[in-house]
């Protein structure tokens, strides 16, 4: 399958396109950046703004499939990045006939979510860093949701919990809406993505993914995944 990776050159996309080579698929790593990706075998480059339509259909053309980890730093700023990528992708997909799409989001998404037995991530962290300093960007994430399930694709949301970096795959867990789990290696996540791409469990609905085999450092998380500047 040839699959078009918007946010490829970002920590997840990197871990999506490296094991979705590895998987036999040809890819379509699209960025932003020039030269912060090089062809190889399987791998073509993109250069293409994902808010900039023009750009985006321009960057798809020729692919069977659409996925998305594209990614923002938290702001006291309105956060447009995932909504305006939204539009834009979702548009040129219509426009080429292309129907499968999966696109990161978070279990923040989920209004009923909270992880059970996760006292003080519910009480403390939650509050104090997903719904106030996240608070802009998760408000786009949920402007991307609404703007992707208006559309007649065959698209996933894919909900990870907090995010981080774990060398490789481990037993992670999926379901449906959200998972019962505070934290999801990036690892996992492109795992469950490529997993979703080919079982199709969860066309037209979102998808939970959570780790448990591994944890990571909480306060490392929050300044790596919030804080700190690119």
């Amino acid at each position: 399958m040839r699959i078009a990776v918007f946010g490829a050159n970002g920590p997840t996309g990197r871990h999506l396109t490296d094991q979705a080579l590895a998987a036999g698929h040809e890819v379509v790593a699209v960025t932003r950046r020039p030269g912060s990706l090089f062809e190889r075998p399987g791998l073509a480059v993109a250069v293409a703004d994902a808010t900039d339509p023009a750009a985006v259909d321009a960057a798809i053309g020729g692919t069977d499939a659409v996925l998305s980890a594209l990614g923002a730093r938290f702001s006291k700023e309105t956060i447009t990045t995932y909504s305006a990528s939204a539009t834009a992708i979702t548009g040129a997909m219509a426009s080429h006939g292309i129907k499968r799409l999966l696109a990161v989001s978070s279990s923040i998404a989920d209004p009923n979510w909270r992880p059970t037995g996760a006292h003080f991530f519910n009480h403390v962290l939650d509050p104090l860093v997903n719904r106030r300093l996240g608070r802009t960007l998760h408000e786009d994430m949920r402007r991307m949701e609404a703007v992707i399930r208006e559309t007649d694709l065959d698209w996933t949301l894919v909900r990870p919990s907090g995010l981080f970096e774990h060398a490789v795959v481990t037993d992670y867990q999926i379901a449906e809406t959200s998972a019962d789990g505070v934290f999801t290696a990036r690892a996992d996540l492109a795992a469950s993505m490529l997993r979703e791409l080919e079982e199709q469990r969860y066309v037209r609905t979102a998808m939970g993914v959570i780790t448990t085999a591994v944890k990571p450092n909480i306060a490392k998380l929050i300044w790596n995944e919030g804080v700190k500047k690119k």
